[in-house]
């Protein structure tokens, strides 16, 4: 699990309006539906909604969004698993992200995840089965949340030392190419390889779509700056900087600070990760928070 610190949430975030908690309930509450049903009745939601390559040659293109909330049953394991890793990855990338780009990232991971899986059975010794489980799109979080908190460490249940993310995610990645390629278990590990890539792309282009947008489109730009801002520095110990933070604040007027000040410095946590800032932009991101806090 994550190591739970108040900075990864941010002083906004609100559990009771969370997505990631809508979309625990809403997956445990359907896994328990889907139990029902295969055990006492003779449907088969698993081959109904589950994805897989004899399904979409029937033309059950809704596969492709279904698979991403059915689990394997009678055993809750899977859907608890996954339900875990959404809880410790969805809470931060949400607050990071915003509602609208965390609902955008989690099904573009889980859809594009699930297609790599459809072309992976056409691989050698692969085989057509129904495809179940939100995983890739837990994925997709993973991976872009490597990408901007690379150094956040992660407590895993089975290893009792902290791992840095960007290590997990690395793991991750190999492992599901080499089992894609090599399908030794029964795992879709070629949709956990196209959630993480996702993931990835998403921070690289989909977090920072053209400058020209942000730069013309302010309310695009300050939703942005505030989000990436209070991510970056909310709950970090600055406070031998703060002082010199808040006199430059006060030197340069609010929208040529944002402007030249804060916005290349947001792309480089978009393109490098906040490990890479130097000690003088932490101050000017602290800055622009205490300007934010004033408002």
């Amino acid at each position: 699990m994550l190591d739970d610190r108040s900075y990864m949430r941010g002083p906004s975030y609100d559990s009771r309006r969370s997505l990631t908690n809508t979309l625990i309930v809403t997956l445990l509450v359907l896994f328990v539906i889907q139990a029902f049903l295969t055990f006492y009745t003779n449907l088969r939601p698993t081959e109904t909604f589950g994805l897989s390559v004899h399904g979409f040659r029937e033309k059950h293109f809704w596969q492709i969004i279904t698979f991403q909330f059915m689990h394997s049953v009678p055993w809750p394991w899977h859907v608890l698993g996954n339900c875990i890793g959404l809880y410790f990855i969805g809470r931060p990338m949400e607050e990071t992200l915003g509602k609208q780009k965390f609902l955008t990232l989690y099904f573009l991971s889980g859809t594009l995840g699930g297609a790599l899986e459809l072309l992976a059975t056409f691989l050698p010794h692969h085989f057509d089965a129904p495809v179940v489980g939100a995983s890739a799109g837990i994925m997709g979080l993973l991976g872009a949340f490597a990408m901007i908190f690379p150094m956040q460490e992660f407590f895993l249940f089975f290893i009792p030392i902290p791992i840095r993310v960007i290590y997990l995610f690395w793991f991750l990645l190999l492992y599901s190419a080499f089992a894609t390629l090599v399908p030794f278990d029964d795992s879709a590990n070629a949709a956990h390889l196209g959630g993480l890539l996702t993931g990835v792309a998403f921070v690289k282009w989909g977090m920072n779509p053209a400058r020209s947008f942000t730069q013309w489109n302010p309310f695009q730009r300050k939703e942005r700056s505030e989000r990436m801002i209070k991510a970056a520095v909310a709950g970090s110990s600055f406070s031998t900087m703060r002082r010199r933070s808040r006199q430059a604040a006060q030197d340069v007027p609010s929208a040529e600070f944002i402007s030249k000040e804060v916005d290349p410095i947001l792309d480089k946590i978009s393109a490098h990760g906040i490990q890479s800032l130097t000690d003088r932009e932490r101050e000017i991101l602290q800055a622009a928070r205490a300007k934010m806090s004033k408002r």
